[in-house]
């Protein structure tokens, strides 16, 4: 199909979208894609495990980190930058210099010491995005990589090294590119650290299928308990922070309501001195630090405000208090399923209050 200047449709993913997707709200859209997650997430494991060109590119970025001791750098913007805080949790914590940027940042203030870095992998779903564009176009000493969902884009033809995130065409606020980008992240940094990932990833895709149901069947008590906050904060520590960041986008595109993403540390010294009874934090009580989530809990509510705690425990409600239980993972993979709370509770918001954000069918022309 052409448009009207007879220039062929940039269809999202390169893929014309059937008609009842056109008609879609972007409430249904919404709500489609997050029950696609544990799928396209299947699918990338069974990749990512036996392609052997995924294989190939996967031992060229384990090779070109062990050649180099300088730091590798996981680039994105948006979203992206939100699956590349999983990456770059899980190689931090396996004594490896890592560090999740954000790729317009580092063009403009970081390029003078880029040839410091070992390898560099720059996630952009659309493979499109302008910043990811000129980064690739510059020189640098170290190795790139691209983890993108376009194989059709300016960024794939430009990678030598390309790693796919297969989340098929996604016309709504990131969900299932989120968690399989964030999969390839965590995937590539174990990969190059030299540690099994295969066991822990079917553990967190079965969490994930095993959980959306259930806690989306509770999405309306969610949506009821957070009602009329002024201020909705969203706090998590390493893999989880990401998941945070990526909830407060997912609220604000969607339902217009102001979210705003902390780390634990960073929530605890600035805005916890003004909690009351005007906010709701939904807290990722996680991993080894999933203590400090719930002695952070404890303090939001002796202030007044409400909150959602989000942890692998089941705990009595409270007036000010709404547990609610995901079963744990393997670290980092938490990046992940700590997602599923503020995805319910953003549908349940939509579906009561109408959606914000149009479903998108095309690529617009992106520019810095």
């Amino acid at each position: 199909m052409e448009s009207i200047n007879n220039r062929p449709r940039r269809w999202i993913s390169g893929v014309e979208p059937v008609p009842e997707l056109l008609s879609a709200t972007g409430t249904q859209i919404l709500d489609l894609e997050c029950r696609q997650q544990p799928a396209m997430l299947r699918k990338l494991i069974r990749e990512y495990s036996a392609d052997r060109e995924i294989r190939f590119t996967m031992g060229k970025l384990r090779e070109a980190a062990a050649l180099n001791h300088g730091p590798v750098l996981f680039l994105g913007m948006g979203a992206s930058f939100c699956s590349s805080i999983s990456g770059a949790t899980y190689l931090e914590t396996h004594g490896r210099p890592c560090f999740a940027l954000d790729a317009g940042e580092w063009l403009h203030y970081g390029a003078s010491v880029w040839d410091d870095a070992a390898l560099s992998i720059l996630i952009s779903t659309s493979g499109e995005s302008a910043e990811l564009v000129e980064l690739f176009k510059r020189r640098t000493r170290g190795a790139r990589a691209l983890i993108s969902n376009n194989a059709l884009s300016t960024c794939w033809g430009l990678a030598e090294n390309r790693l796919p995130i297969l989340a098929g065409p996604e016309y709504g606020n990131a969900t299932k590119t989120y968690t399989n980008s964030t999969a390839a992240s965590i995937i590539a940094a174990a990969e190059i650290a030299g540690m099994p990932w295969e066991q822990d990833a079917a553990i967190a895709a079965e969490v994930l299928s095993a959980n959306l149901e259930r806690i989306f069947s509770v999405r309306n008590e969610l949506e009821s308990f957070c009602r009329g906050a002024r201020n909705t904060e969203i706090i998590g520590r390493g893999a989880a922070y990401g998941g945070a960041i990526m909830s407060a986008l997912c609220i604000r595109e969607i339902t217009g309501h102001r979210a705003a993403p902390h780390t634990g540390a960073g929530f605890k010294h600035g805005p916890n001195l003004d909690v009351d009874g005007s906010h709701v934090a939904i807290i990722f009580a996680l991993g080894h630090v999933a203590k400090l989530g719930v002695k952070l809990a404890e303090e939001c509510n002796r202030r007044g405000g409400k909150v959602v705690l989000v942890s692998d425990l089941d705990r009595e409600p409270a007036e000010r208090l709404l547990p609610i239980r995901i079963d744990a993972v393997p670290e980092p993979w938490e990046g992940i399923t700590s997602l599923l709370v503020p995805q319910a509770l953003t549908l349940a918001m939509a579906e009561r209050a109408g959606c914000r954000l149009p479903p998108r069918f095309e690529y617009s022309v992106m520019e810095q």
